[in-house]
């Protein structure tokens, strides 16, 4: 019996070693993240991966010959360890798993209008998470290498966290997200340098999941970080974010949003969250470094507004459509302040756009363009409160802009060398500062922080006044005979009438005459006709031939011509 058994045990570990002799090996996060990339993801569009899962699922089944049932009748078929033969069987619980999250974020974008649907959402998670488990169980009883095993944990531990995340067990789902940005970035010290990207992407994007865990377990320093991460998130955690605002915000302060002395009303979620954010984006822009930073902050955040403006006016529709309702002005004042928002923080874009334009070296007619839209946004600004106060304050701002905006133009006017049109917008420029700063005395201390860059260009404009009088009067510059003389090619004889310096006559090859001088075209001779012709009479010469009997007289005309074309008498 002993030595049946050890025999037993030896073909045990025979048939052992022989299954073993293959290692298998799947590189989870890349395959889901190219997956995602090319199939919809980069735009937010959780229906085309879905979509996408579904069929590749079903051609890893057709290849692998794993088909569950046929056309007619469904026969559910797990993967089992021992049917593992190739690396892609580890892929079909993986993307069971990919499609039922992609169906989840799918339910949460359409939850914003069908609150229904966020039951639907949780169990969507729940299969993912079910799959994703799967997975785990299917690679621990087949051999796999280390690096397989310790993204599935990590994937594991995600899918597990998002659904915690989402049911709002705080505890649960901070150390299930700790575990999975551990593990990614345990992979991503171990891995060569050009793999090290894809992992260090997914720690980052699990930073901000902690930190709402935290805030909500009951650490408020969290809070501030959620706020300078706001601008750059992507809309997966959006709506999460801006419910925290949102609560934060009644925690901190009771007191209802004002503008312009007026109540905004009810203030849905992502409307608060945008007002706090706005509040705190004049830090970031101070932290800000260039001007192109100021932009992508500026343009992550209009997009925000973009999307905030969206969901106010959907929420409020049948407010607004009864227009002698309290509530109705309430929520008009809201979107009217998230307009001047929009606009506002759209004005500070297009002002960096000038501070970059300005750094290039741009053309004046580039910067022209720029401080017209900027003047088209002071116009739209103007139009939303009907406050005196409010509507001088815009005025005042948009002369100012009309001033830069005449500037240039009489800058470009000043490259074409057209001094009497450049000194007249340069006035036109002055009279708009002079308007401005009288309106500034009107209302004190409206255009207090653009004092320093009127100041600048009042004396810019006058420095510029001076040289465009100057050339105007002048006539013709150095540089306009310079370019007359480059244009006009005419020899000098051809000028003898005219004064001008021309270098080119003191050069080996001066342009004094053109040799040899150009073919000219004469008019023809006129034909003329011989009508005398008939009237001449020719003298006789047939004496000559020997017919002396015929007298020299008698011969006329027709004698001649017989003898000229050879017949007749000789």
């Amino acid at each position: 019996m002993v030595v049946e058994e050890k025999t037993d045990i030896s073909k045990e570990n025979q048939d052992g070693t022989g299954k073993e002799t293959k290692t298998y090996s799947l590189e989870i996060l890349k395959i889901i993240k190219e997956a995602q990339q090319q199939h919809g993801l980069r735009h937010a569009d959780y229906q085309r991966y879905r979509g996408y899962c579904s069929r590749r699922l079903k051609r890893l089944r057709k290849a692998l010959k794993v088909p569950q049932g046929d056309r007619r009748h469904f026969k559910r078929k797990d993967i089992i360890p021992a049917m593992v033969t190739d690396d892609k069987f580890l892929q079909v619980p993986l993307i069971m798993a990919e499609r039922a999250w992609s169906y989840a974020m799918q339910l949460r974008q359409e939850s914003n209008t069908e609150p229904r649907k966020k039951f639907h959402l949780i169990s969507r998670l729940r299969k993912a998470a079910l799959y994703s488990s799967q997975l785990q169980e299917l690679i621990e009883n087949v051999n796999c290498d280390a690096r397989t095993r310790l993204e599935a944990e990590a994937y594991v531990a995600w899918m597990n966290g998002s659904l915690q995340f989402e049911l709002q067990l705080w505890k649960q789902a901070m150390e299930n997200l700790q575990k999975a940005k551990v593990v990614y970035g345990n992979l991503a010290s171990a891995l060569p340098e050009a793999e090290q990207v894809l992992y260090n992407v997914r720690v980052e994007e699990l930073t901000p999941s902690l930190r709402y865990c935290a805030y909500n377990i009951g650490d408020i320093s969290a809070m501030d970080d959620l706020m300078q991460m706001r601008a750059q998130l992507s809309g997966e955690l959006m709506a999460s974010l801006d419910s925290l605002i949102a609560q934060t915000r009644a925690k901190q302060a009771t007191e209802e949003v004002m503008w312009r002395g007026k109540s905004c009303g009810t203030v849905p979620p992502r409307a608060a969250g945008l007002i706090i954010a706005d509040s705190t984006l004049n830090q970031a822009l101070e932290k800000a470094i260039t001007n192109q930073a100021k932009i992508d902050l500026l343009e992550a955040h209009l997009i925000d507004c973009k999307d905030v403006l969206s969901i106010v006016r959907e929420n409020f529709r049948n407010e607004l459509k009864n227009k002698e309702n309290e509530k109705s002005s309430a929520a008009q004042h809201l979107i009217n302040y998230l307009q001047y928002i929009r606009l506002s923080r759209t004005l500070e874009r297009n002002l960096a756009l000038v501070e970059v334009a300005k750094q290039k070296k741009a053309k004046p007619q580039d910067i022209v363009r720029l401080y017209e839209a900027a003047i088209h946004n002071i116009t739209e600004m103007s139009q939303l409160q009907d406050d005196p106060e409010y509507v001088d304050e815009q005025e005042a701002k948009k002369k100012v802009y009309l001033a830069f905006r005449c500037f240039y133009i009489a800058q470009a006017f000043g490259n074409l060398h057209l001094w009497r049109e450049a000194l007249l917008l340069y006035k036109k420029a002055e009279n708009y500062i002079t308007k401005a700063i009288k309106c500034n005395k009107k209302h004190w201390n409206l255009l207090d922080k653009m004092k320093k860059t009127l100041d600048e260009l009042e004396m810019s404009i006058e420095a510029a006044a001076y040289a465009a009088h100057a050339k105007s009067l002048l006539g013709d510059t150095q540089e306009d005979r310079c370019s007359k003389n480059a244009k006009n090619t005419n020899s000098l004889y051809e000028r003898l009438h005219e004064y001008r310096e021309d270098p080119a006559l003191l050069t080996k090859q001066p342009n004094v005459y053109i040799l040899p001088p150009p073919m000219r075209s004469i008019p023809c001779k006129a034909l003329f006709f011989d009508l005398a012709f008939n009237k001449i009479e020719f003298p006789e010469l047939m004496y000559k031939t020997g017919n002396r009997t015929q007298r020299p007289n008698q011969a006329g005309l027709t004698g001649f011509v017989k003898g000229l074309w050879g017949w007749g008498n000789k």
